[in-house]
């Protein structure tokens, strides 16, 4: 899969990112579409990061995954703007 940032940097996840990190991205892409909140969206991502891949342990991000991840928060902050206030 192709990701394009918002800054224009096109990452391949086959070749940029490592099994575990794909896995990672994976679950934020739920998360992505979910949270509440861009904290909550950070958390899941943390959250995952340490159990990494079928709780295998914690995964270093790399920086592909980092920019990935920061494309997809601010993602998360324009959905959150967009969305009606609930009374």
């Amino acid at each position: 899969m192709i990701i394009t940032t918002s800054g224009g940097r096109a990452f391949d996840t086959q070749k940029d990112l490592t099994a575990p990190e794909r896995h990672v991205l994976q679950k934020l892409f739920a998360w992505q579409d979910m949270a509440d909140s861009v904290g909550q969206f950070r958390e899941k991502r943390e959250e995952a990061l340490q159990k990494g891949w079928n709780n295998s342990g914690p995964i270093r991000a790399s920086v592909a995954l980092k920019l990935i991840v920061k494309h997809m928060e601010s993602k998360v902050i324009d959905r959150l703007k967009k969305k009606p206030n609930s009374c």
